[in-house]
């Protein structure tokens, strides 16, 4: 049975993507910051009969619970098959501004959704190595496409998120670099859009659900040898290719 560690995977897409996995027949770590959070998830995903699932407690931003949620896992298992690395935050409401978002946002927001992914990626690689198939999504979004976000034509050139998306578009670049170190090996790492989705995150704005989410981010846990590398994929925007431009 393979087996995957998702960071803030307690509700919306993290949520869906868990249960995606679940029936895909993966072992799931559900990592959740609040441990009572993530049980209670856990509990909810085992009524339906998902029950190869563990709550594990991380919070991203702290090198300490990162470590201990490594120990945690690498106590039941040997392998992880997949990390996804779900976990993060907007920084507030949208639209943000470039001249009066305060910079202790910026530096919150950049905590957890780019040095959080960093934080979790080195942590957990050996783990990966472990795997025949290793696989890591990042999950990100059209929203920090910089080409998109250049072009007056795109459907949302207006809706700038000035904290949230410099962190993203941070996060799609360590993505490149990683695809790149790890490209003479089994590993496939993505950045992967979710969509325009109504969750929490969004103040349950959007045009999309969560569980067609959770699907589409699964799948690039799922994909085989044959598989894209060091993409920037939303098959939200491109159902097509699913690639769209960084």
């Amino acid at each position: 049975m393979k087996s995957v560690f998702i960071t803030g995977a307690n509700k919306g897409v993290g949520y869906e993507t868990a249960r995606a996995l679940l029936k895909n027949g993966f072992f799931v770590y559900l990592g959740s910051r609040k441990i009572d959070n993530g049980l209670e998830a856990v509990d909810k995903l085992k009524t339906e009969g998902l029950d190869n699932v563990a709550a594990i407690q991380i919070d991203v931003t702290d090198q300490e619970s990162i470590v201990a949620a490594r120990a945690e896992i690498g106590g039941k298992s040997k392998v992880l098959d997949a990390l996804i690395n779900n976990a993060g935050i907007s920084g507030g409401g949208f639209p943000q501004t470039a001249l009066d978002s305060n910079i202790n946002t910026f530096k919150g927001v950049f905590d957890t959704n780019l040095f959080g992914v960093v934080r979790v990626t080195q942590s957990f690689i050996d783990l990966l190595r472990k795997s025949t198939e290793p696989r890591i999504v990042n999950v990100s979004s059209s929203g920090c496409s910089i080409t998109l976000h250049s072009d007056p034509s795109w459907e949302f050139y207006d809706h700038k998120a000035a904290v949230y998306g410099p962190s993203k578009a941070a996060m799609n670049m360590y993505t490149v670099c990683l695809a790149y170190e790890l490209r003479n090996t089994a590993f496939k790492v993505n950045a992967v859009d979710p969509g325009f989705v109504a969750t929490d995150f969004n103040n349950q704005n959007g045009t999309d659900t969560a569980e067609n989410a959770g699907v589409r981010i699964a799948k690039y846990a799922m994909i085989g040898q044959e598989g894209p590398s060091g993409k920037f994929i939303s098959e939200f925007h491109n159902p097509e290719t699913g690639e769209i431009p960084w």
